[in-house]
């Protein structure tokens, strides 16, 4: 076996395709900012970065490293239980990218720097004991969901404005930080029984996968009934409308999801998700004006 990791195994551990959240985020947030793009593009490049492939990355290789007992039962070609990250490898991967982290969010200023420094902190709760959030589903889903949505937000509008962003900003990035509890929920499906069999108490553990199914559509589509009657009390009502019909396109989608949980949860992540996140994009321009003029 080899003594250090092949460069493969560790970009794998750091699954890339999970920075797409922040880093969508991040975006949102520096369009919301209100702020102009234009001679700001290193600092933007440099938060997307620290928004996926620092802090998103470094949250992955932790709950990798903690959960290696879990993934040899849900998932056993992963990096660690199958011997390509060997030793303790990827705890200290873990570690060097926060330390990473934390030094191209200072980089950036204050304000980021303690948004990273939360982000990362709760990264670690998540997966490392005695807390290890993650093994209570409201908990764990929670800190996943400040990660992923709201925090990358207020960062990508607090390293344009240099500043806490406006008080619209912080709410709506707050109710789509709800909303993505929800997300979270549809990724615990696919590792139920991992999770019985190690008392992870995942929210379809505890309420069965149609209970908990039912939660996740519900928790997912109210903080958007939120923002779309914000975006029209705000005078945005175009806005708010498109909102309203990705909502009524998630809706649609939530009826096929519900009828078979586990089979299509994966499904559902790759349409109503995406129908999400575009909503989040399309609040950011409504924002925009506001902020900007404010």
């Amino acid at each position: 076996m080899a003594a250090t990791p092949a460069p493969s195994a560790v970009v794998e551990l750091l699954k890339p395709l999970t920075w797409f959240a922040p880093m969508w985020a991040f975006g949102c947030g520096v369009v919301s900012s209100g702020v102009p793009a234009h001679g700001q593009w290193p600092v933007i490049a440099a938060g997307i970065v620290l928004a996926g492939p620092l802090v998103c990355a470094t949250s992955q290789a932790a709950n990798d490293w903690f959960d290696r007992h879990v993934d040899a039962i849900n998932e056993p070609g992963r990096p660690i239980p199958s011997g390509r990250i060997p030793g303790r490898w990827g705890l200290y991967l873990a570690l060097g990218w926060t330390a990473l982290s934390l030094a191209v969010a200072a980089a950036l200023g204050p304000w980021i720097l303690g948004a990273a420094l939360f982000g990362l902190v709760l990264a670690w709760l998540y997966s490392a004991p005695p807390l290890r959030l993650k093994g209570n589903g409201w908990w764990g889903n929670s800190a996943v969901a400040i990660c992923y949505e709201g925090l990358p937000w207020f960062t990508g509008a607090a390293v344009m404005a240099a500043a806490m962003p406006d008080w619209r900003v912080l709410i709506t990035a707050l109710l789509y930080s709800v909303g993505a509890h929800g997300i979270m929920t549809l990724n615990d499906f696919k590792s139920v029984e991992g999770d019985l069999a190690t008392g992870v108490r995942s929210l379809p553990v505890q309420l069965g996968p149609a209970n908990a199914a039912r939660l996740a559509c519900l928790v997912m589509a109210l903080p958007q009934v939120g923002v779309i009657a914000l975006l029209a009390a705000w005078g945005r009502p175009w806005h708010a409308g498109l909102v309203g019909a990705l909502l009524i396109g998630q809706a649609v989608l939530m009826v096929r999801f519900l009828d078979d949980p586990r089979g299509r949860a994966a499904w559902y992540n790759g349409t109503g998700t995406t129908l999400y996140v575009l909503g989040m994009l399309v609040t950011a321009f409504a924002l925009r004006p506001l902020v900007g003029g404010a």
